[in-house]
């Protein structure tokens, strides 16, 4: 079993996000915080929607993969306090978070 933890970012007028500091620093200290747990990072960057021309959904989005979604809540829950510290430091945007069960 794989499970995903996305991070999404919508793409709000007027919003603020730092992708530099984004890959360069929150996502590697995240990992380190997590450690093992956490089997791979991908990050995304909207550029469009479907239509052309037509903004992107979300700006960016992070996308981190455990073994189970016990793996993601134990090693995230000694670490949950530095890591959303550090959110003001790229963004003003409120994320949505999910959790899923990668089947393919």
């Amino acid at each position: 079993m794989i499970v995903k933890v996305s991070i999404l970012y919508p793409n709000l007028e007027g919003s603020r996000f730092n992708m530099d500091y984004y890959c360069k620093f929150h996502v590697p200290m995240l990992q380190q915080r997590l450690g093992a747990a956490c089997r791979q990072a991908v990050v995304e960057q909207g550029i469009s929607g479907a239509a052309p021309g037509s903004p992107p959904t979300y700006v960016a989005m992070g996308h981190f993969y455990f073994d189970s979604v016990e793996a993601f809540q134990a090693a995230f829950r000694d670490h949950a306090a530095a890591i959303e510290a550090d959110v003001p430091n790229y963004t003003d945007i409120e994320p949505i978070t999910q959790i899923s069960l990668v089947k393919s």
